[in-house]
């Protein structure tokens, strides 16, 4: 707990323009939590390199994902946003956490497989220890609640797995984290292909809104979107296109499926996805405008990056000494 609160950890990889599902899965549901969290937010960009970045744009997409975070509703001054890799206490601590870490857990981790398969020329040693890091971002900072997707529990029943291993040889040192389950969100899937997740890496564009599209894009991504055979807009099991676009719809109005079935009853799904992409183009604009203003605001993203980067290290160092001190690491000499 921080200032006696519990603590709530996340964050995202600085990799390309984050998309609508980002947005509606997760950056719109963080926005209030701070009234009742600490909340801290990563911009992960330790976690990207287990994919070739070009350095330029790797540092450009990092400064526009903490630009977004801002923009999105997230306040700097009320959560602690700040980048990975100024905080060297995380790849600290992921070097002595992966020493607690057994092989064969690591070996049943879905995600590198998955990961494995679509980069097949670059299977790193970092890409397989990517759960460790993960752990060392959550422990570090003693998260009581870590928001997580279905593609992501695994990584953190892994950290509650080394929290609780660490903890039983050295006392309580790692507050062992809860899965936080959020009130409202979705799952957002691809326009293209409603039975994969939206994603940016899709290298079909028409299948993926990113949040910096413009109106004009947004809405003719939405006209292409897959649906069905049928003209019906109802909520069904048989009809992932159709599922999809209703839950983008519900997120952005606050309509529920039936009020959106009596909506669009006997109107057709051309209507349907004009009205879908309107709406998001409506709900991505103010985030767009006060995104463009902080982007060319250097001196105050420079000052908020430098604030929470100094905030974040803090709390690390507190937990990163009490374990150097707990494994028997020899106390550094301070002046």
């Amino acid at each position: 707990m921080l200032n006696g609160r519990k603590t709530l950890y996340s964050g995202m990889q600085a990799t390309g323009t984050l998309t609508l599902g980002n947005y509606l899965g997760a950056l719109k549901n963080w926005v209030n939590l701070n009234e009742e969290y600490e909340c801290i937010y990563g911009v992960m960009d330790l976690h990207s390199l287990t994919v070739r970045q070009t350095p330029a744009e790797f540092r450009k997409n990092a400064r526009s994902l903490y630009a977004l975070y801002v923009a999105a509703g997230l306040d700097p001054e009320k959560n602690c946003i700040y980048y990975q890799s100024h905080v060297s206490g995380h790849a600290e601590l992921s070097w002595i956490l992966s020493c607690f870490t057994y092989m064969g857990e690591l070996n049943r981790m879905t995600q590198f497989k998955d990961k494995s398969s679509r980069h097949a020329d670059n299977i790193n040693a970092g890409l397989y220890t990517y759960p460790v890091l993960m752990a060392s971002d959550i422990l570090l900072y003693q998260a009581d609640l870590v928001p997580v997707g279905q593609d992501q529990k695994q990584h953190l029943e892994i950290t509650r797995d080394i929290a609780q291993r660490f903890n039983a040889l050295y006392g309580d040192v790692f507050t062992v984290p809860e899965a936080y389950i959020p009130k409202a969100g979705a799952k957002i899937m691809s326009l293209s292909d409603p039975q994969k997740k939206m994603s940016k890496s899709d290298e079909n564009a028409n299948a993926t809104i990113l949040l910096l599209d413009d109106r004009d894009s947004i809405i003719r991504k939405f006209k292409r979107a897959v649906t069905d055979s049928d003209t019906v807009v109802r909520y069904a099991e048989e009809k992932p296109g159709i599922r999809n676009l209703m839950d983008i719809y519900s997120c952005v109005t606050g309509k529920d499926y039936s009020a959106i079935e009596q909506e669009f009853e006997g109107r057709g799904y051309g209507e349907f996805k004009l009205a879908v992409g309107e709406a998001v183009a409506d709900e991505l604009s103010p985030l767009q405008k006060h995104y463009a203003s902080l982007i060319e605001d250097k001196a105050y993203l420079d000052s908020m990056i430098k604030m929470n980067d100094e905030k974040a290290a803090y709390y690390a160092a507190k937990t990163l000494r009490k374990v150097q001190k707990k494994v028997g690491l020899t106390e550094r000499i301070r002046a």
